[in-house]
């Protein structure tokens, strides 16, 4: 049986995780409103034409965009962060902990929307390779961050 001991995070740990949460919402803010503007909104739009305001702009669409953002920033970083603490930080382990967290995320995302006809076969084949570029992108930041630490 392995015995499990806190981690000690100590001064240089706490900020290179805020350090980690800072590059991330930079990065992640930009890569999801690329893909949005660029991919998913005119693809979502002329799929679903005939539904009135689908893929709205507006404040209330940007304040939980808002939202999204920060729980996905908080969570990419903290389950990459233990991931590559317990697993490494070799290059393996980094695409694991992205494809593991991409699956997590935007696949259960996106398949669901996809099985509720909210989201077309077009819409997957250009949204799930860059969510998952976006995912790798973003836990290299934590690994980046992690090594700050020392």
């Amino acid at each position: 049986m392995t015995l499990i001991e806190p981690a000690h995070f100590g001064r240089n740990g706490i900020n290179a995780f805020i350090l980690a949460v800072g590059l991330n919402l930079v990065w992640i803010n930009l890569s999801e409103v690329f893909r949005y503007f660029a991919f998913v909104m005119p693809m979502m739009r002329d799929s679903f034409s005939v539904v009135s305001d689908v893929a709205p702009m507006n404040i209330s669409v940007f304040l939980i965009w808002g939202i999204w953002d920060t729980i996905l920033v908080l969570s990419v970083c903290g389950i990459a962060w233990m991931a590559l603490e317990k697993f490494g930080t070799t290059q393996k382990s980094i695409i694991a902990t992205a494809t593991g967290i991409w699956a997590t995320i935007f696949v259960i995302l996106w398949l669901g929307l996809f099985n509720m006809n909210l989201a077309t076969l077009s819409i997957l084949y250009v949204a799930l390779p860059l969510a998952w570029l976006e995912m790798y992108v973003a836990v290299l930041l934590v690994n980046l961050s992690m090594r700050r630490r020392s």
